[in-house]
Protein backbone atom coordinates (compact mmCIF):
# COMPACT_ATOMS: atom_id res chain seq x y z
CA UNK A 1 0.00 0.00 0.00
CA UNK A 2 1.71 3.14 -1.01
CA UNK A 3 -0.44 6.11 0.56
CA UNK A 4 -0.20 9.47 -0.84
CA UNK A 5 1.27 11.66 1.27
CA UNK A 6 1.26 15.62 2.50
CA UNK A 7 2.88 17.40 -0.77
CA UNK A 8 2.01 15.19 -3.48
CA UNK A 9 0.09 15.72 -6.13
CA UNK A 10 -3.60 15.05 -5.90
CA UNK A 11 -4.67 12.83 -9.10
CA UNK A 12 -6.77 14.51 -11.51
CA UNK A 13 -9.67 12.11 -12.03
CA UNK A 14 -11.84 11.67 -8.85
CA UNK A 15 -13.99 8.96 -10.14
CA UNK A 16 -17.62 8.92 -10.95
CA UNK A 17 -20.74 9.72 -8.31
CA UNK A 18 -23.70 8.11 -7.92
CA UNK A 19 -25.50 10.01 -10.42
CA UNK A 20 -22.96 9.33 -12.70
CA UNK A 21 -21.43 12.51 -13.29
CA UNK A 22 -17.30 12.91 -13.10
CA UNK A 23 -15.48 14.88 -10.72
CA UNK A 24 -12.20 15.97 -11.95
CA UNK A 25 -9.27 17.77 -9.50
CA UNK A 26 -10.04 21.12 -12.04
CA UNK A 27 -13.59 21.45 -10.96
CA UNK A 28 -12.34 21.94 -7.36
CA UNK A 29 -9.87 24.66 -8.43
CA UNK A 30 -9.46 28.06 -5.95
CA UNK A 31 -11.40 25.58 -3.21
CA UNK A 32 -10.24 23.24 -0.50
CA UNK A 33 -11.51 19.49 -0.93
CA UNK A 34 -11.98 17.20 1.36
CA UNK A 35 -11.56 13.36 0.07
CA UNK A 36 -12.53 10.69 2.28
CA UNK A 37 -12.44 6.65 1.72
CA UNK A 38 -15.12 4.72 3.59
CA UNK A 39 -14.95 1.17 3.37
CA UNK A 40 -18.76 0.46 3.06
CA UNK A 41 -21.86 2.47 3.06
CA UNK A 42 -24.63 1.94 5.24
CA UNK A 43 -22.57 0.42 7.98
CA UNK A 44 -22.61 1.35 11.49
CA UNK A 45 -18.83 3.54 10.96
CA UNK A 46 -19.19 4.69 7.86
CA UNK A 47 -22.49 6.32 8.54
CA UNK A 48 -21.72 8.23 12.04
CA UNK A 49 -18.35 9.39 9.38
CA UNK A 50 -20.56 10.56 6.59
CA UNK A 51 -23.62 11.67 8.98
CA UNK A 52 -20.85 14.27 11.17
CA UNK A 53 -19.40 15.76 7.92
CA UNK A 54 -23.05 16.21 7.02
CA UNK A 55 -24.20 17.54 10.04
CA UNK A 56 -20.82 20.05 10.19
CA UNK A 57 -21.42 20.99 6.21
CA UNK A 58 -22.20 24.54 6.85
CA UNK A 59 -18.92 25.29 8.12
CA UNK A 60 -17.14 23.69 5.42
CA UNK A 61 -18.95 25.62 3.17
CA UNK A 62 -18.11 28.52 5.18
CA UNK A 63 -14.21 27.54 5.24
CA UNK A 64 -14.54 27.08 1.11
CA UNK A 65 -14.44 23.48 1.36
CA UNK A 66 -16.19 20.83 -1.03
CA UNK A 67 -16.52 17.23 0.12
CA UNK A 68 -16.05 14.07 -1.57
CA UNK A 69 -16.88 10.46 -0.56
CA UNK A 70 -15.54 7.46 -2.31
CA UNK A 71 -16.26 3.71 -1.64
CA UNK A 72 -16.17 0.85 -3.73
CA UNK A 73 -19.52 0.44 -3.33
CA UNK A 74 -21.90 0.52 -6.79
CA UNK A 75 -22.99 3.97 -7.96
CA UNK A 76 -27.11 2.31 -6.88
CA UNK A 77 -25.53 1.73 -3.35
CA UNK A 78 -24.13 5.18 -2.68
CA UNK A 79 -27.09 6.61 -4.50
CA UNK A 80 -29.58 4.71 -1.64
CA UNK A 81 -26.71 5.77 0.98
CA UNK A 82 -26.56 9.54 0.19
CA UNK A 83 -30.35 9.40 -0.24
CA UNK A 84 -31.23 7.81 3.15
CA UNK A 85 -28.90 10.47 4.97
CA UNK A 86 -29.39 13.54 2.68
CA UNK A 87 -25.73 13.83 2.25
CA UNK A 88 -25.12 17.39 0.91
CA UNK A 89 -22.03 16.03 -1.14
CA UNK A 90 -21.39 13.89 -4.15
CA UNK A 91 -20.23 9.80 -3.10
CA UNK A 92 -18.35 8.55 -5.83
CA UNK A 93 -18.82 5.09 -6.61
CA UNK A 94 -15.50 3.25 -7.13
CA UNK A 95 -16.27 -0.42 -8.05
CA UNK A 96 -13.25 -0.39 -10.37
CA UNK A 97 -11.04 0.65 -6.96
CA UNK A 98 -8.99 3.20 -9.27
CA UNK A 99 -9.33 6.29 -7.44
CA UNK A 100 -9.00 4.10 -4.50
CA UNK A 101 -5.66 2.77 -5.65
CA UNK A 102 -4.29 5.83 -6.88
CA UNK A 103 -4.82 7.24 -3.37
CA UNK A 104 -3.20 4.28 -1.78
CA UNK A 105 -5.63 3.63 1.10
CA UNK A 106 -6.51 -0.15 -0.45
CA UNK A 107 -4.48 -2.91 1.45
CA UNK A 108 -4.74 -5.63 4.13
CA UNK A 109 -7.05 -5.43 7.02
CA UNK A 110 -7.72 -7.59 9.83
CA UNK A 111 -11.16 -7.87 11.50
CA UNK A 112 -11.68 -10.45 14.50
CA UNK A 113 -8.55 -12.22 13.91
CA UNK A 114 -8.98 -12.34 10.09
CA UNK A 115 -6.84 -11.06 7.10
CA UNK A 116 -8.34 -9.45 4.05
CA UNK A 117 -7.75 -7.10 1.68
CA UNK A 118 -9.84 -3.75 1.75
CA UNK A 119 -10.02 0.29 2.19
CA UNK A 120 -8.18 1.69 5.30
CA UNK A 121 -10.69 4.74 6.38
CA UNK A 122 -8.48 7.79 5.54
CA UNK A 123 -9.19 11.02 4.58
CA UNK A 124 -7.19 14.05 2.41
CA UNK A 125 -7.20 17.85 2.41
CA UNK A 126 -6.44 18.94 -0.73
CA UNK A 127 -5.41 22.69 -1.09
CA UNK A 128 -6.49 24.94 -3.77
CA UNK A 129 -3.76 23.97 -6.30
CA UNK A 130 -4.51 20.29 -6.09
CA UNK A 131 -1.73 19.34 -3.23
CA UNK A 132 -2.66 16.72 -0.46
CA UNK A 133 -2.37 19.42 2.38
CA UNK A 134 -2.90 16.54 5.28
CA UNK A 135 -3.75 13.08 5.08
CA UNK A 136 -6.00 11.60 8.35
CA UNK A 137 -5.61 8.10 8.43
CA UNK A 138 -6.60 7.76 12.74
CA UNK A 139 -10.41 8.65 11.81
CA UNK A 140 -12.60 9.48 14.77
CA UNK A 141 -15.77 8.50 13.02
CA UNK A 142 -18.03 10.40 15.25
CA UNK A 143 -15.80 13.72 15.54
CA UNK A 144 -14.12 13.59 11.88
CA UNK A 145 -15.64 17.46 11.60
CA UNK A 146 -13.67 18.62 14.48
CA UNK A 147 -10.24 16.41 12.87
CA UNK A 148 -10.52 18.23 9.51
CA UNK A 149 -11.53 21.94 10.61
CA UNK A 150 -10.27 21.67 14.41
Amino acid sequence: MNTLKVGDAAPSYLGTDQDGNTHQLSDYTGKKLVVFFYPKANTPGCTAEACDLRDHYSEFTAQNYAILGVSADSAKAQSSFKNKFEFPYPLIADESKEIIQAFGVWGPKKFMGKEYDGIHRTTFIINEQGMIEKVISDVKTKAHANQILG
